[in-house]
Formats: C-alpha cells, sequence, structure tokens
C-alpha cells in the first residue's frame, strides 16, 4: 500500500516559483516510476524527458545515459529534459536520480511519437481511453473503449455491446471486458473509472455493467441469456449493476446493483428512455485520505449521485444525494452538465464534486445550486490567482437568464461576471495570454465575441478558432489549443493561431466534438501527451512535445486535482484537465 503527503505540486526551481498546494491531510499519491521517453525530434535529434515526483527533493540532480555512455558529465539540476544531437539509431536511454536506481531503459523512437497497436474488433473503433498503474510496476497502462454501432439517447436504434481493452504502454495486450447486449452504446452510457481505488498500488476498473457482461477472464455477470433492449433499442428492463474490475487482468471483482435504480422511466423526465439514460462519474477524496467511487444518473430533471467505497475487497455505499429528497426539490433539479469535475473546492482536504451548475459537499449533501442550469463544458482550477480559493467556468445551453457564460466562486456559487447568451454551446479557460493575471476565457455562442479576462473584461475582439480542449506542449506555461489532430498556439499580438503540430495520419474521436483518445501528463516532464487513434484504426500514437523547456515542474499525475481530472476526462463530453493550483505565466 502506498501513501504519501502531497504538500507541493508544481514545483519550479530557477527562473520560476510556481503556485503551491497548500498541505493537507495524507492523500493515497500513485507511486510513478520516471516516465522515461525517448523521440526523434524534426532535426533528427533525440528529445528525451523524465518525471519529477512530487517525493522528489526539489533539487535532485538526474544524469542520463545513452547505451551505457554518461550524456551528463554533471548531474542536471534543471528542467527534466535533455536533447542528444548525436542519438544513433536503436539508441536506448536510461535516467538515474541521485537518490536512486537508474531507469529502465527505454528504446529511442524514430518518430515523433509512441505506436500502441491494437486488436481492433470487426466494425470497431478505438475511442475514449483512459490510464492508471494496472500491475503495480510503476508505469502506466492505457484501457482503451472500443465502440462500434452508437446511438446518443435521443436516437432509437440497436447499438453494438461496448468493449474495453487494456495495454501496456509498449503494446501488450492484456485483456477485453465485454460489456454485452444490454448495455447501450454511445457517450452518455458507458463511464468508466480506472484509478487505484483500494490503495494497493494497483489501479482497478469501475463502470456500470448488466447481464451479459464478460469480464477479462471470460467469466458472464447475471443471465447471458437474457436480452433487455426493446425493438427500438433502449433498455428500459432488467437489472443494471456496478463492478469493480481488477486492473492487471480485467476480472470481475465484484458486483452490486447500479444505485441509483431506474424506476420508473418517465419520473426521470421523458417517457421513451433519453433521460433515465443519463450517467456521469467520477473519483473524489471524500474523507481526505482515500479515494472513492461516485456515479450517477440523471441531470436534466431529477439528479441522483451515488459514492461507493473499494476497500479490501468490499464494496460499500457511502452516501446517496437525489435532488427530489431535498428540502427544495426544484433548486437541485436539472443543474447537471455532460460533465462534471472534483476538487477541494472549501480548502477543508475532502473532494467537492461540481454538478454543473451546482456543487456537492464531501458528505453527500447539497454545498449550492446556482439555479442556472444544465451545460455542456466545465472548467474547475485556480482560474484567477489573485481571488482565494477555486472557480468555475461554466456555460449554459437554451436559457433565458442573463448568465449563459458564467464565472463563479467554487466554494459559494456566488457569481464573479456572467455573459448573456440564449445558447451557449463550447467554452473555455485556459492562460493563453501573458499580459492579464490568470486564465482567459471564450465561448461559442451568439453575440459571444473575443476572449475576456478574469474580471469578464474583453481583451482580444478576436478568439480562436478552437473552443476545445487545451495542453501544455511548448516550453513556458501557457496553454496551447488542441482541436481534432491539430496543436496550435495563440498570438496574442496577432490575435491568431499559430500551428505547432498537425497528427498526420491520426483522427479525433466522438464526431463534431472532435476530442482525443486521451490528453494527459502520462509521460516525460511535466508537459501532457497526446493519444490519437491512427485514421485505419489499427493502433493509438502517443505524441510527446519535442521542444526543450527551462522550466522544472512536478509531474502534474501527483497534483490531486489534476489526476482526479484525468480520470474522469473520458466521461460524455470529454473536458480538459485542470490542476488545483494556478498553472501559468502570471
Amino acid at each position: 500500500m502506498t501513501w504519501g503527503t502531497l504538500v507541493v505540486a508544481g514545483i519550479c526551481v530557477g527562473e520560476l516559483a510556481s503556485a503551491a498546494i497548500a498541505p493537507g491531510p495524507t492523500r493515497q499519491l500513485e507511486t510513478l516510476d520516471r516516465g522515461l521517453v525517448a523521440v526523434r525530434d524534426s532535426a533528427g535529434n533525440a528529445f528525451v524527458s523524465w518525471r519529477l515526483l512530487a517525493t522528489d527533493a526539489p533539487n535532485l540532480g538526474f544524469t542520463l545515459w545513452r547505451d551505457g555512455k554518461k550524456l551528463t558529465p554533471k548531474p542536471l539540476t534543471g528542467a527534466t529534459c535533455f536533447v542528444d544531437k548525436l542519438a544513433p539509431k536503436d539508441a536506448h536511454y536510461t535516467v538515474e536520480a541521485a537518490s536512486g536506481p537508474q531507469s529502465k531503459p527505454v528504446a529511442l523512437s524514430e518518430m515523433p511519437y509512441l505506436t500502441i497497436p491494437l486488436r481492433t474488433p470487426v466494425g470497431y473503433t478505438p475511442n475514449d481511453t483512459s490510464v492508471g498503474d494496472l500491475d503495480g510496476d510503476g508505469a502506466l497502462e492505457l484501457v482503451v473503449h472500443m465502440t462500434g454501432r452508437a446511438k446518443d439517447n435521443s436516437q432509437a436504434g440497436q447499438t453494438d455491446p461496448p468493449i474495453l481493452q487494456a495495454y501496456t504502454l509498449n503494446g501488450k495486450f492484456l485483456w477485453e471486458i465485454n460489456l454485452g447486449k444490454n448495455i447501450r452504446e454511445g457517450a452518455h452510457y458507458t463511464q468508466f473509472l480506472v484509478y487505484d481505488f483500494d490503495g494497493d498500488g494497483k489501479a482497478e476498473l469501475a463502470c456500470k455493467t448488466a447481464d451479459g457482461t464478460v469480464d477479462g477472464e471470460g467469466k458472464v455477470i447475471g443471465d447471458a441469456s437474457k436480452s433487455w433492449a426493446s425493438d427500438k433499442g433502449y433498455v428500459l428492463e432488467g437489472p443494471e449493476f456496478l463492478t469493480i474490475f481488477e486492473g492487471k487482468t480485467g476480472k470481475a471483482l465484484a458486483t452490486t446493483d447500479y444505485v441509483p435504480a431506474r424506476g420508473k422511466v418517465a419520473d426521470w423526465g421523458d417517457n421513451y428512455g433519453n433521460r433515465v439514460d443519463r450517467f456521469l462519474a467520477g473519483v473524489a477524496y471524500l474523507d481526505g485520505k482515500r479515494p472513492s467511487l461516485i456515479f450517477s444518473r440523471g441531470y436534466y430533471t431529477r439528479t441522483v449521485l451515488a459514492a461507493w467505497d473499494w476497500r479490501e475487497g468490499k464494496l460499500t455505499q457511502r452516501w446517496i444525494f437525489d435532488s427530489d429528497k431535498q428540502a427544495d426539490p426544484k433548486k437541485w433539479r436539472g443543474q447537471g452538465n455532460h460533465n462534471l469535475s472534483v476538487g477541494d473546492v472549501d480548502s477543508d482536504g475532502k473532494d467537492e464534486i461540481i454538478f454543473g451548475a451546482m456543487g456537492i459537499d464531501d458528505n453527500g449533501t447539497g454545498l449550492y445550486s446556482t439555479g442556472l442550469g444544465h451545460g455542456d463544458a466545465l472548467h474547475l482550477s485556480d482560474i484567477d490567482p489573485r481571488r482565494p480559493g477555486l472557480e468555475v467556468f461554466d456555460i449554459h445551453e437554451h436559457n433565458s437568464h442573463q448568465a449563459g457564460v458564467e464565472f463563479r466562486d467554487a466554494r459559494t456559487g456566488t457569481l464573479i461576471f456572467g455573459k448573456p447568451c440564449p445558447d451557449v454551446g463550447r467554452g473555455v479557460a485556459f492562460d493563453i495570454d501573458p499580459r492579464y493575471p490568470g486564465y482567459e476565457l471564450w465561448a461559442s455562442g451568439e453575440g459571444l465575441s473575443g476572449v475576456w479576462n478574469v474580471k469578464g473584461e474583453q481583451v482580444s475582439k478576436n478568439k480562436p478558432r478552437s473552443c476545445n480542449f487545451g495542453v501544455w506542449w511548448d516550453g513556458d506555461l501557457l496553454r496551447e489549443l488542441l482541436d481534432s489532430n491539430r496543436i496550435s498556439k495563440w498570438d496574442w499580438i496577432g490575435e491568431t493561431e499559430k500551428n505547432l503540430l498537425m497528427a498526420e495520419g491520426c483522427v479525433s474521436n466522438n464526431g463534431t466534438k472532435s476530442t482525443p483518445a486521451l490528453c494527459a501528463d502520462i509521460l516525460g516532464d511535466w508537459r501532457e501527451e497526446v493519444i490519437w487513434r491512427t485514421s485505419d484504426n489499427k493502433a493509438l500514437r502517443i505524441y510527446t512535445t519535442t521542444i526543450p523547456t527551462t522550466r522544472r515542474l512536478t509531474t502534474l499525475l501527483h497534483d490531486p486535482q489534476y489526476r482526479l481530472s484525468v480520470a474522469w476526462q473520458n466521461v460524455a463530453y470529454n473536458q480538459p484537465t485542470q490542476p488545483g493550483f494556478y498553472l501559468g505565466e502570471k
């Protein structure tokens, strides 16, 4: 069992003193290896980078080796990256911390990415991906959602069974879980979480299951002979389960009834099966020490969240929040988004759930509700570092109020500023302009022009074409823009986007959402990797930056809130990662 106290995230030595996270209760901390990665850059050099851990001393030095030859006569105490201009083909690298052993050798990739060959089923497409250390060796593995025929809840029609597969970063296939014909395929049905829920150093997988689900060892959950789908493809009858699977093998470890049960379909807002099957999920440290699972149902009308603990081989329920059982149900109904976020918004060391326009406290009680309603995008972070605590940037569809775009205090829900727009489709919060403190914000919708600062003031007449994902990619602390298979940088002087990377041969996922399989800091230094599927659906490519940086930061995976944002990134309408501290140029 691995534990640690995370006192500082975003450690930087030299020219930058990055914001730090205040000390808090001892949280479970992943034991990670150095995440060493080496790829060939466009100039023919080898770009090598590795992790600085939250448990490392701030001035820890590193020695880099290529095929037994020391490349760094003196230990490197700056940024955890290195450009090897004499790298031959078939080179192998190791890195050695002054206080630890050499890493395992990694081979130089002749391309600026790593390739993971896939066993994609016929008729399927590799889609959303998550990561976790499934076998406890300190390296992350991938869990890939393979999608066949899919249907949105609002559309009738039969779908293919959702399939989950696991792979190592070296491309080794580990297992396959077939969720079966009684789990509908689409963005709103299968929310899967990959995380070490019991603290044994190995990640588990948790998701909704049903009659006919087959685990990674070929064992069936429930009754395989049952088919509960109607002639229109909706699954509105039959049992629903929540299952914990072993990460290493895909073996089902525990199965219980899914909470909340569907009950009467019409109680969720319609009678044909759209709103009853709107699911979200996340991971939260509700006691400040151990992770809990959050699974929910509904957000257009009735909303129910259930918290679970996986401890010593037992799955137990911690609490249930039901909008319709509150003193004023109207206050809490219909406030959820197509996504959620998790973080410690009241600075008590325990996590809260930002469920769209409302906040749920760590004990399962309502923290606040803004009453502003449903939306498609959500950002929680220290967006304005000059204000105490965290902030939320949220957007709202089909509204009649004056805050179609809203920026609020994450603890109280108090509106900081709002922008009127009757229907906002997308919105983002990233630091893209170093001239202004805090992140910049923009959104898509009628009358929403330009870019705003954290005061709601317009700082640019134009806005980026991209209003989708962000990625820390180049050497500064500004965030780059990620959309489809392209990474670009905002030119705040010319008010245009400049292309940094076009991933030729790769395509994005989820239709017009144009999201990657995953974007997160899973290898190398603190910058993020982007995983895309190849256009032939036969492989995933993990792109890692080849741009040197002078910034020395702890791996973002060791920031508690950032790590949880990786876990929920694939949920429903995918959203980019955000740390629990301010990471930007000002």
